[in-house]
């Protein structure tokens, strides 16, 4: 690569296309890297990085709807505590006002 050429920068989107054309198409590797203007150890990074990150795309519905479940059970535990809390605060209230005017009442204060 010359110091006047730039690097090509492809997006994840056409990555995965040029994968897609390989391994579904059919598209000879010296093929794609001839059109894209790409090393074949590029091309087989990417691939190699496609298959290590695969599973990702079979855990993420199961394990997404059972993380969504979790932080809304975590909500909705954290909403009755709150309410408990503040129940508790009221009675505290409650009661720290009948215990002040006893002692008025009782010459204490």
């Amino acid at each position: 690569m010359s110091e006047t050429s730039r690097r090509r920068h492809f997006s994840v989107s056409e990555k995965v296309a040029i994968l897609k054309r390989h391994l579904l198409e059919g598209t000879p590797v010296s093929q794609l890297c001839s059109e894209f203007d790409i090393k074949p150890t590029v091309f087989y990074g990417w691939q190699r990085l496609l298959f290590e990150n695969a599973h990702l795309a079979f855990e993420n519905g199961r394990q997404g709807r059972q993380a969504k479940a979790a932080e809304n059970a975590k909500d909705q535990k954290i909403e009755r505590l709150e309410d408990k809390l503040q129940r508790k605060n009221e009675v505290l209230a409650e009661l720290m006002e009948e215990h002040t005017k006893l002692k008025k009442d009782l010459g204490e204060l």
